[in-house]
């Protein structure tokens, strides 16, 4: 080989080698980038308890539940207060059959009507549906690990093989039932590069919240932005859509029940005409609207008037 033929190479081998740091480093401002996604809201949107998924698919992929994830999300963003309904809900029960008994020492300050509501209900799970790249193999339903190292494995809408997740997450209104929002998000390897553990991963605090496990591996790191995908189109669309005075004042609106014979009026006052009279167990809805005892209700017909609180009960 020529002199000149030995130099090129180097130079080649060279350039080669230089190019590594690059791809790693690009990579981790990725992963960095992606991560930093978590949004953190000027406002808190109320009140929110993280509930697991019916069926348990995480722990066959050695991942601790989704649940432990976003609580940690939520904690990062200040968008909500969080509400534990898991082990720390169990403990306080615990404390409370302690202090029925009369075990505890007295001025525990245990009792009822201490527990705070939940606004929202979110619960963290996989789409259950996901076609692979070949477009010929449905996912299995959730929970169930099907095909081998092979052809590759999916778990509804995870497929370990080719390192892609499709998540979803669901928030429900406590009061009413109402489902406010359906959020898909979407991750796939070239998301977070190759490396597993450290960088934004081991030193994100992720391991605080008992999701550590979602560091140490690929499908891992893969499944977690899928999370802070959706999360973050989440908070997007619930930002501007979520009551400004709370969601226990938006529903408060309680249901009342009419609890003796009373009249319904135009306005607030029993001279602006009626609307019509009321027997005892009407079903009325306040708007919110009140002036003095004199409340803005309306029934399951649409009438709407005003009514004397002293006339109706809240439904229990």
């Amino acid at each position: 080989m020529s002199r000149t033929s030995l130099a090129a190479a180097l130079a080649a081998c060279l350039a080669a080698f230089s190019a590594v740091p690059a791809v790693a480093a690009t990579a981790q401002e990725q992963r960095a980038q992606q991560t930093a996604q978590i949004p953190v809201c000027s406002r808190n949107l109320g009140t929110l308890a993280v509930i697991e998924p019916d069926t348990n698919w995480w722990s066959a992929n050695q991942l601790p539940s989704p649940a432990a994830l976003i609580k940690v999300f939520v904690s990062r963003s200040h968008c909500f207060t969080l509400l534990d309904r898991g082990k720390g809900m169990a403990a306080m029960q615990a404390e409370r059959e302690l202090a029925s008994s009369g075990d505890l020492r007295g001025g525990s300050n245990l009792g009822k009507g201490q527990v705070k509501a939940a606004d929202y209900v979110l619960v963290p799970d996989l789409v259950s549906q996901n076609n692979d790249a070949a477009g010929n193999n449905i996912g299995a339903l959730l929970g169930g690990l099907v095909g081998n190292n092979n052809v590759g494995a999916l778990v509804g809408g995870l497929n370990i093989r080719k390192k892609t997740a499709d998540v979803v997450l669901t928030v429900t209104d406590v009061r009413s039932t109402r489902q406010l929002a359906t959020i898909d998000g979407h991750s796939k390897k070239t998301d977070v590069g190759f490396a597993v553990g450290g960088g934004v991963f081991g030193g994100g605090g992720f391991g605080a919240g008992g999701a550590t496990g979602y560091n140490n591996t690929e499908i891992g790191q893969v499944i977690m932005l899928a999370y802070i995908d959706a999360y973050a189109k989440l908070v997007d669309q619930l930002g501007g859509a979520l009551p400004v005075e709370g969601a226990s004042a938006a529903n408060a609106r309680q249901t009342v029940i009419v609890n003796r014979a009373t009249r319904m009026f135009k306005g607030s006052a029993t001279s602006s005409g009626l609307v019509q009279p009321l027997n005892p167990g009407t079903r009325l809805y306040p708007t919110g609207k009140q002036e003095g005892l004199m409340w803005e209700v309306q029934d399951e017909k649409g009438n709407l008037g005003w009514v004397s609180n002293i006339t109706f009960d809240l439904e229990k």
